[in-house]
């Protein structure tokens, strides 16, 4: 990963737990260790009433597509989009190649679509799949079908 581009409230969640996690006896191992990739990564964070981000974060106001681009660019590998109204919107405007989506064995009953109703369809295509030694499943998906 290069970077993280976050909305608030997927931030505000993260900035909640990984700033202290290495210090965290409960935390697995992967949690902590986790932690200082967390802190040091560059990330941005997409808010228009955010007023202070810390742990190497911009906070960026709109989502303006070539402005998008230039920090894709920048960034020294993957981008990471997290928050589902983020990602309808990187979608609508086109700025996403791959969807990565992790299943977790754990029923919530609740919570917000991973995916906004939308005018558009749009064909994916697997491209691999890994199941790791907790029961989480990842499957990577190439849009375009």
């Amino acid at each position: 990963m290069g970077a993280f581009f976050e909305g608030r409230v997927t931030w505000e969640l993260m900035a909640s737990v990984w700033p202290t996690a290495d210090d965290e006896p409960g935390f697995t191992e992967a949690m902590r260790e986790f932690a200082p990739i967390w802190r040091t990564m560059p990330k941005y964070v997409f808010s228009r009433t955010l007023e202070r981000a810390d742990w190497n974060t911009t906070i960026v106001r709109e989502v303006v597509p070539e402005e998008i681009r230039a920090l894709c660019e920048k960034a020294n590998g993957d981008v990471v989009v997290g928050g589902a109204d983020l990602a309808s919107t990187f979608l609508r405007e086109g700025l996403v190649d791959e969807i990565h989506v992790y299943v977790h064995p754990v029923l919530i009953g609740r919570g917000k679509p991973m995916f906004r109703p939308a005018d558009l369809k749009t064909d994916l295509r697997l491209a691999g799949t890994h199941t790791f030694g907790n029961g989480v499943v990842l499957l990577r998906y190439e849009l375009g079908g």
